[in-house]
């Protein structure tokens, strides 16, 4: 995989986590992802799909994690993973795809997006839908990690 999918991403999820929610998110060694279970307890995914390469993006919160990141996000204090995290995951997802969509188009790469999914839950599978390699970069952040998860096939 060309590491030039992975970049816009990390840009991406550190803007939107530094301008929606206050926090700064630093990445760690990415490595290459063989297992298709999440390391975190909430995941979005969502597909790209272009002339030039397809793949998708899962980002994958621990609870500490994206419960300090939707209290931020939301003013309120978050209690624990429902209905309401799961929706600002799926935004989270959302607003990483299509600011990393803004680069690619930048590079040349024009990509379409899909609705982005939810999966919640301790050890669900995250299955991307291309045959390429699986690039994780874990992230932490002041209340835990988080995991970024690229897979794209030219």
């Amino acid at each position: 995989m060309n590491i030039e999918f992975v970049n816009p991403f990390l840009v991406s999820i550190m803007n939107v986590l530094a301008t929606m929610a206050k926090t700064e998110a630093k990445p760690d060694k990415p490595f290459l992802k063989i297992e298709k279970s999440a390391k975190g307890d909430v995941t979005g995914i969502i597909g790209l799909t272009g002339d030039k390469a397809i793949g998708s993006l899962a980002i994958t919160f621990t609870e500490p994690a994206i419960l300090h990141i939707v209290s931020q996000m939301l003013g309120e204090n978050a209690q624990k993973i429902d209905d309401s995290v799961a929706d600002c995951v799926g935004e989270i997802t959302n607003m990483v795809s299509g600011g990393a969509k803004k680069i690619f188009s930048e590079k040349g790469y024009k990509f379409d997006m899909a609705i982005p999914s939810t999966i919640i839950g301790k050890n669900h599978s995250i299955i991307h839908k291309t045959s390429g390699r699986v690039i994780c970069i874990p992230f932490k952040i002041v209340a835990g990690s988080f995991f970024v998860e690229v897979c794209f096939e030219e």
